[in-house]
């Protein structure tokens, strides 16, 4: 017999066994000796009421052998299959690969930057001497942004497509199982790129090729289908179909569509800040306790509000996590955060950022570059008040709110280093003022936010895409190019790792219907 019941329990019980199968038992009003064995579903942490308790939708066994599940999946040869070329090797391009390979296609994969491994030595380049190559950085190359930024997985794109699928995926390529109970599974940057390497490889033995270190210059078109790509380095790669799915930080592709007469267009986005508290402070707020016992996660918060008609909120929260300079060009700033699949560094950060439409930035609203060229002067504005070397501009929260210079900067955990400077010379007006509203409203909904202990890190810039590439709805295809699927987060369709991976496939389910 099988039964599913949700089962409460304290921190302290539910990793223990004989814990939960007593629960299970006075449940079910059975022994605890007819139970085999438990299975958990879903697992969150409730922390509304005074005590913290953990809820586990759970699959109880009784009187039988406990079922294994299976994550392992045959990929067929592909090696003389039609081409499918997949630009980009983020989520959206790996999990489009990997469809590709069940579908019967051979996927291309060309990616600009490196493979995960030697990613590596341009990222310490960035953290140490303020380095930032165009191509390797933590934007570009094998994985995409969220190798190095942090591995979240959790989404609320659930209408998309099917979540558990890519979940699954990711499980029978290394990632722990708990991915598939917890409320806001996440991988970890320490473990990610072994899980990346584990997915290039399944490509490869399949018959798929990947191009590192290649970048696109030209799309091929003729007669308003796609007929391939050409590269940087004059080759010419042909297919019939194309899945575009290049990341958010990719202008110099925007720019290359625009050139071709390609349609692209300006989309809203958000710009803030990254905020950094010591992890106890949001703790204790959230968990209602002075210190965080043993056998709690580092808390995590979600915070919004309306202030003159934009919204205001918190994205891409990290508990027990670090700050990144993710610029993606020389003479920019960029943050960005990143937890370890322990989340065990002293500190909490989030971006803080405000809605962006077109109507609030000056300029020709048809110019499909204009929140774009926004986001770069913001960018620009923080390199220049850091004083060089990705040093970023920052400010102590109260000090910020109350308009006053900070005597200095709290320790924090940006590795290139943090100014004291003024944010209002650096953020435009109109999203400085929203700011300052927000934070004190943040602090009354969560105890202990609102305090000079955080600092303020310039810019959280690279929320989502400014630029959208359309598409039509029911094809997936661009609305003039036939055979051309914009995908991802870049074109404008995805807002994750999730939801990124889920358009890939998506694209390469509408592609293969075509060839």
């Amino acid at each position: 017999m099988i039964k599913e019941i949700e089962i409460v329990c304290s921190p302290e019980q539910h990793e223990d066994e004989i814990a939960l199968k007593s629960i299970a038992a006075t449940a079910l009003k059975l022994s605890p000796k007819r139970i085999t064995g438990l299975k958990i579903l879903k697992r969150s942490i409730d922390a509304r009421g005074r005590k913290v308790v953990y809820r586990m939708q759970t699959r109880v066994f009784v009187d039988e052998a406990v079922q294994a599940d299976h994550y392992a999946v045959n990929y067929p040869a592909v090696t003389q299959a039609k081409p499918v070329i997949i630009v980009g090797a983020g989520p959206a391009g790996i999990f489009a690969a990997l469809q590709c390979i069940l579908l019967g296609f051979k996927p291309i994969v060309i990616e600009r930057g490196k493979d995960v491994k030697q990613r590596r030595r341009d990222l310490a380049n960035i953290n140490k001497q303020g380095l930032v190559n165009p191509d390797s950085n933590y934007c570009f190359g094998e994985g995409g942004a969220g190798t190095y930024s942090d591995g979240k997985l959790y989404t609320r794109s659930t209408k998309r497509g099917d979540v558990n699928q890519v979940l699954k995926m990711f499980v029978a390529h290394g990632a722990s199982e708990d991915i598939l109970v917890d409320a806001r599974p996440h991988i970890g940057t320490n473990k990610l790129p072994q899980i990346i390497t584990a997915m290039r490889e399944t490509i490869l033995n399949a018959g798929g090729e990947i191009l590192f270190d290649t970048k696109i210059t030209e799309l091929l078109v003729q007669f308003n289908q796609v007929k391939g790509v050409k590269t940087a380095d004059g080759n010419k790669i042909m297919a019939n179909a194309v899945i575009l799915a290049t990341g958010h930080s990719a202008r110099d592709v925007f720019k290359m569509l625009h050139r071709q007469n390609i349609l692209v267009e300006a989309k809203p986005f958000a710009l803030g800040v990254r905020i950094e508290h010591p992890q106890d402070i949001i703790d204790k707020a959230q968990y209602h306790c002075d210190v965080r016992g043993p056998h709690l996660p580092p808390s995590y918060y979600s915070l919004v509000e309306q202030v003159d008609n934009r919204g205001v909120f918190s994205f891409c929260m990290c508990p027990g996590g670090i700050i990144a300079p993710c610029s993606t060009e020389p003479g920019e700033i960029v943050v960005n955060g990143w937890s370890p699949s322990k989340r065990n560094n002293p500190f909490a950060n989030s971006g803080t950022v405000v809605q962006i439409n077109l109507e609030d930035v000056a300029g020709d609203d048809a110019d499909p570059f204009k929140l774009l060229n926004f986001q770069q002067q913001v960018e620009q504005a923080a390199f220049t008040a850091g004083g060089g070397n990705l040093v970023a501009p920052g400010q102590r929260m109260v000090d910020f709110v109350e308009g006053r210079i900070s005597a200095d900067i709290p320790k924090n955990s940006y590795l290139p280093g943090v100014a004291s400077v003024d944010l209002k010379d650096v953020l435009p007006s109109w999203i400085h003022q929203r700011l300052q509203k927000a934070l004190p409203v943040f602090g009354r909904k969560m105890k202990g936010y609102y305090t000079n202990e955080a600092v303020l890190v310039g810019v959280e810039s690279r929320t989502s895409s400014p630029v959208k590439i359309p598409r039509d709805r029911e094809t997936l295809q661009h609305p003039q190019i036939a055979g051309l699927y914009p995908c991802g987060e870049g074109a404008g369709y995805a807002g994750g790792i999730i939801s990124a991976a889920i358009d890939g496939i998506n694209c390469t389910i509408a592609a293969s219907k075509t060839l």
